[in-house]
């Protein structure tokens, strides 16, 4: 038995598993095969149009029985500065010149948006059951808006100072987002990435400054670290990393190959890859350009002078350019499909539980 079940009965799940949603490595597919194990499945939707989303949650409603994530940026967008895009360009003019590009061709926006109010009118129609929150959350109108569409709230921290101001703000469950985790940090009233504390730090902090379910992310990937997160009082955890190398995970090749190679101490946190903090491999950009500057254009524009750079030199085998979001349990992740996984993990998780309990 789980110690914990206040996110089970809140998520009417059958295990205290969150699927991170991981934008642009994954479509309904992966969810769908975790929320047929009994865990939630969570559809990233910040890289997508509106009518994408509701096509994703229409196609996971269609072959799962099983409440859905919808999850969302809530950053405040910067307008793009041409001076520091001119210098951020400069600063990749030899790179562009080594891979055969023209260093002043034109480049498509940057697709991460935040939500807004055409994302909510799709909330409102499809009645998720769960919608997550990254960077915060959304202006208070478009919030109450979700709300009263009937969803539970949730939303991530990376200290506690966040998980109050969300808790004050109702949200119904707390992800803790560890500096362990893959993929950019969810700071939003802190921007100093050197004092970020690790998740099982985190956890039992969280655990005490509020009330509601805190769920922990970040170097879980197995069994011992999903019993060791309940430990600290957590009542789930959400897993990112270990579901990318499943086979319903959209990544490519050369991300795949880069993931089963992986070791501890290969990756690093860095604003080089989009102008905002994340945690990913460390490639031949994050080594040569930071892996943190000051000289980025910002989130997410600097990520635009990166597609022409990482889609030539991923067609010669290498990453160099290539967003390689992955958290620092990298290496205790495996192939396996990703029910399987989601079993393999609950199961293993409740042998420690039972183990502990004694």
């Amino acid at each position: 038995m789980w110690p914990d079940r206040r996110l089970l009965d809140l998520f009417k799940t059958e295990f205290p598993i969150v699927q991170a949603p991981m934008a642009g490595a994954m479509d309904q597919e992966l969810a769908i095969a975790v929320a047929r194990a009994g865990g939630l499945g969570a559809l990233p939707c910040a890289m997508l149009s509106a009518d994408k989303a509701r096509d994703q949650v229409n196609i996971f409603r269609q072959q799962v029985s099983a409440p859905v994530s919808m999850n969302f940026f809530a950053h405040t967008p910067i307008p793009l500065d041409p001076v520091r895009e001119a210098a951020w360009r400069g600063q990749l003019a030899p790179y562009y010149k080594e891979q055969g590009l023209d260093p002043a061709m034109p480049l498509p926006s940057a697709a991460r948006a935040p939500f807004d109010a055409a994302m909510c009118e799709v909330v409102e129609t499809l009645k998720p059951e769960i919608v997550s929150f990254h960077f915060g959350l959304p202006e208070e109108k478009l919030l109450a808006r979700v709300r009263a569409a009937g969803c539970i709230v949730i939303a991530s921290a990376t200290i506690v100072k966040e998980a109050v101001w969300l808790e004050e703000r109702g949200v119904d469950a707390i992800i803790a987002q560890g500096a362990e985790a893959g993929g950019h940090r969810s700071m939003f009233l802190t921007d100093d990435i050197a004092t970020q504390p690790g998740t099982f730090a985190l956890v039992p902090q969280m655990v005490d400054a509020v009330r509601v379910p805190i769920i922990a992310a970040g170097g879980i990937a197995d069994g011992r670290g999903i019993a060791a997160a309940f430990a600290l009082g957590a009542a789930g955890v959400q897993i990112g990393t270990a579901y990318l190398r499943c086979p319903e995970s959209r990544v490519s090749p050369i991300i795949r190959q880069n993931l089963a190679q992986a070791q501890d101490g290969m990756t690093a946190i860095t604003n080089v890859m989009t102008g905002r903090a994340a945690r990913g491999l460390v490639n031949r950009a994050m080594r040569e350009l930071g892996p943190v500057t000051a000289d980025t254009p910002g989130f997410p524009h600097a990520s635009a002078a990166f597609g022409p750079l990482k889609a030539a030199a991923e067609k010669t085998g290498s990453a160099d350019f290539t967003n390689l979001w992955a958290g620092q349990a990298v290496a205790l992740t495996r192939e396996m499909p990703a029910t399987e996984l989601t079993q393999v993990l609950a199961g293993s998780a409740l042998r420690r539980l039972s183990q502990m309990a004694g």
